[in-house]
């Protein structure tokens, strides 16, 4: 049984219990619900319902069960390996394939195709369900992963994700014509209304920040450059969202009236730039967007 500590903040005051868990737990609310329900949380000492209202400064402990051992099944399922070494894989995925295994996805994903490519020479720090995996993108993004090869490797790529200095920039096409560059600085945690999104200032928020720049204006879209300084869950779609200009082809923070969706969600992670975490070395890797996506920048380009 494994124990976590949450003291609740001043803009998280008046959440409720299981969303407040769900953001803190990265659980889904049902799954908050069945702890809470199971008497392995606890507020100030006391059990409290799931729709107890959480108050600044509230210490909430959860005891968490063990995890059950899940044997990874080994798929040959075709990766487009950018950069390979004995320390670290760049991958770049396709839109549609799931990182790693997840209610919904028990295998078919990025992990299973791995354990084919490399076996057991994964890193093991993230879990039996995410061996080798030190950060993620959304299963409808396109574009460059970096997976770690040992723990070593993995433990300094994470640390050098924490500070920032792992940069990963991603090409999107947005409903509307965005006038100028610009920041979006705004927290995202888990949405109170629906636990399948994020929200700006959602359960458990946590800063993140997205710079975008404008690449080209197209017929009712613009072409965007987007650089994230921090990496939270759903981090573009939900700032654009929240500017008035989201991501085209979105299905969960898209607009009502985009007709773009035949076209898929138009984001891919095009450019990635890490130091290597044996030899130091500064390495860049780049991909063009896939082939959905130019097609339909050259569609709406304007004439």
């Amino acid at each position: 049984m494994k124990q976590a500590d949450i003291t609740v903040t001043r803009e998280n005051a008046g959440a409720r219990l299981d969303v407040i868990l769900s953001g803190e737990l990265g659980l889904t609310r049902s799954a908050c619900q069945n702890l809470i329900e199971n008497g392995l949380i606890s507020v100030n000492g006391e059990i409290r319902p799931k729709n107890y209202k959480v108050k600044e400064g509230d210490r909430v402990r959860a005891d968490l069960p063990e995890p059950k051992t899940v044997e990874l099944a080994a798929q040959d399922i075709p990766l487009d390996v950018v950069y390979e070494d004995d320390d670290i894989i760049v991958i770049n995925k396709p839109k549609g394939l799931v990182v790693h295994p997840a209610p919904g996805h028990e295998d078919g994903t990025l992990v299973n195709a791995l354990m084919h490519h490399a076996g057991e020479s994964l890193s093991g720090i993230n879990g039996e369900l995410r061996p080798g995996i030190v950060h993620r993108i959304d299963k409808d993004t396109a574009g460059l992963l970096a997976v770690a090869k040992n723990d070593a490797a993995h433990i300094r790529l994470s640390e050098d994700l924490k500070e920032h200095k792992i940069k990963r920039r991603y090409l999107a096409v947005v409903l509307g014509r965005v006038k100028e560059d610009g920041t979006v600085s705004r927290p995202i945690g888990r949405s109170r209304a629906d636990r399948k999104k994020m929200a700006i200032d959602g359960a458990a928020a946590r800063e993140a920040v997205t710079h975008y720049s404008v690449v080209e204006h197209l017929n009712g879209y613009t072409l965007l450059r987007c650089e994230l300084e921090t990496g939270r869950t759903h981090q573009i779609r939900v700032h654009m969202a929240s500017i008035g200009h989201p991501i085209a082809g979105d299905p969960l923070y898209g607009a009502k009236n985009d007709r773009s969706g035949e076209d898929g969600q138009l984001l891919c992670a095009v450019h990635l730039e890490l130091t290597h975490p044996r030899t130091g070395e500064r390495m860049e890797f780049d991909v063009e967007p896939p082939e959905y996506f130019t097609r339909f920048v050259l569609k709406k380009r304007e004439r």
